[in-house]
């Protein structure tokens, strides 16, 4: 039986093909296991099930090679069927407690988290960790209200398990979501839509490192 891979919150990279520069995002994500991030999500809204398929195969031999978990967004039935680590549910999709049903104990289930209310159903359903925001106003989710770092650290507060926070996190601001009880920080423009990739995980990783998370 396949055991499940640790859990490294710090550096937590979104993919959006739409952030992406000159770089294919089989490109820009070896550039960013390369540079360090810990965990990968697999999003991509706008693509048919079948071409979500074949590209999370890529993604992750690619995450193999650098021995760092996969997880796509959404889609249980493709996470399942590649082999990925895990699935990030939200709020409209799957129920967690479905989820694990199907996937069993050593499947990776993350949940998207608004409030306090969402965030402890979630944790009883039995996710492993959550997803909290949109912390910060973001450039890739328009239609949220921001959630705030108070918001954040409520959520801290009324729950066991990890989380980190999304939404408008940069290397400026991961510092504030590190005080709030975050374990880590769930980055996409922060991190594919820069022009040096890999100096900007790196400056995600100096800043965990310096607030001691691990």
């Amino acid at each position: 039986m396949t055991m499940r891979p640790a859990l490294d919150l710090r550096v937590y990279l979104v993919t959006d093909r739409n952030c992406l520069r000159d770089k294919t995002l089989e490109e820009a994500l070896e550039e960013a296991l390369a540079a360090g991030v810990t965990l990968v999500q697999y999003r991509d809204k706008d693509t048919s099930g079948g071409d979500m398929y074949r590209r999370a195969l890529r993604l992750k031999e690619i995450c193999r090679k650098h021995g760092v978990p996969l997880l796509v967004n959404d889609r249980l039935d493709v996470a399942l069927a590649v082999g990925a680590d895990g699935v990030h549910l939200g709020q409209s999709d799957l129920p967690v407690a479905e989820a694990r049903r199907l996937a069993g104990p050593d499947f990776i289930i993350g949940a998207t988290a608004h409030n306090v209310e969402e965030a402890r159903r979630a944790e009883a359903e039995g996710a492993d960790y959550l997803g909290c925001g949109a912390v910060f106003a973001s450039g890739t989710k328009h239609d949220t209200v921001p959630l705030g770092l108070d918001g954040l650290a409520a959520i801290s507060r009324a729950v066991e398990i990890p989380l980190v926070g999304i939404g408008g996190v940069t290397a400026e601001t991961y510092p504030d979501v590190l005080a709030t009880g975050a374990d880590g920080a769930a980055v996409v423009n922060g991190i594919l839509g820069q022009e040096d990739i890999t100096a900007a995980v790196k400056a995600f990783l100096a800043c965990a490192k310096e607030k001691g998370t691990v």
